[in-house]
């Protein structure tokens, strides 16, 4: 989606290419190419406020919603995946809704970064924590 909306040659060469070589698509008209990268904004658009909305959700859970007693503690959120580290677009949507849900005072105090391995790390975190459960559960 990356490269369908950072195309600015005015035939959507790209976008051609990427029917060609990926749906083997190769007749494409220009208004056909036009209407598939507004498609991919529109995608990459909700997909990044949904994520959004399960980031300011988890936040929401931790309390960190509002400022208590007059302080903002800083929060560091790490996020993995190739939409959010090569798609600027998306990076952008996804953290002007935090911000939007948040409000500005709120958003001065999160962090998005991007994270490498994001997924086996929290993965890792998710069994650990479970196992911890576990042996508290037993008799």
């Amino acid at each position: 989606m990356s490269a369908m909306h950072h195309n600015t040659s005015p035939d959507l060469k790209v976008v051609a290419n990427k029917l060609k070589d990926i749906l083997e698509i190769s007749n494409s008209s220009l208004k056909m190419r036009k209407v598939i990268v507004v498609l991919c904004n529109i995608v990459a658009t909700r997909g990044a406020r949904i994520a959004a909305a399960g980031i300011f959700g988890i936040l929401k859970k931790m309390g960190k919603d509002t400022i208590k007693d007059g302080e903002k503690q800083r929060t560091v959120i790490a996020v993995d995946g190739g939409l959010y580290e090569h798609y600027t677009e998306y990076q952008k949507c996804l953290e002007n809704t935090v911000n939007e849900l948040l409000g500005e005072d709120l958003y001065d105090s999160i962090v998005l970064v991007h994270s490498n391995d994001g997924s086996g790390i929290g993965a890792a975190l998710l069994a650990a924590s479970h196992s911890q459960y576990l042996e508290a559960m037993e008799p």
